[in-house]
């Protein structure tokens, strides 16, 4: 009686191990998939794109965002800067039907596709609204374009830098993805 007895409380321990524990927090599945066609993820930014071409933004494109995405917010740095990471482009508020942002968009925003309104842009590390495209001093640096689907319009003024984006998406964050470029002079 006593083995038999054994045999039960390891089969109820063994079933109780590998079923699965449920979790409070919820998993969104990443739906955004950031791309340009100027440049595959990894790939080579081509020189157009940085200060030794146009310097101009490359046009990026994302998937349909998760429900409830009110708006998105895009940050472009370098965390291979001599410096610390140097942030190149602040971009938030960006309408949540948008799907694209075209090449060369103006710090106003005016390429933003008609009735979508504009995003406000941000200051990057060089002290410039807009874009600075990839310029490292020597070497080849890796370019991080994190696009965030935010469940709120962050109520920040044109012109905030990352770290006030930062704070201010803090718990509203319902997707992100990266594309990430690479750059030498």
């Amino acid at each position: 009686m006593r083995s038999y007895s054994l045999i039960f409380v390891i089969t109820i321990l063994t079933a109780a191990c590998s079923s699965p524990v449920a979790s409070t927090e919820a998993v969104v599945p990443n739906q955004l998939t950031l791309t340009s066609e100027a440049f595959a993820n990894g790939g080579s930014i081509p020189s157009k794109y940085a200060c030794i071409g146009k310097n101009i933004s490359p046009a990026l494109a994302w998937g349909q965002p998760p429900a409830g995405t009110q708006s998105f917010a895009l940050i472009m740095d370098d965390p291979d800067a001599p410096v610390g990471t140097w942030v190149h482009w602040v971009l938030y508020n960006i309408p949540a039907d948008t799907r694209s942002l075209s090449e060369d968009l103006p710090v106003t925003g005016k390429n933003v596709p008609e009735g979508q309104g504009s995003p406000f842009t941000g200051r990057n590390s060089s002290g410039n609204i807009g874009y600075d495209g990839p310029c490292p001093p020597s070497g080849t640096h890796r370019y991080f374009f994190k696009l965030y689907a935010l469940d709120e319009t962050v109520g920040l003024l044109p012109g905030t830098d990352k770290g006030e984006l930062l704070k201010a998406m803090k718990g509203h964050i319902l997707a992100q993805d990266e594309l990430v470029g690479t750059f030498s002079k």
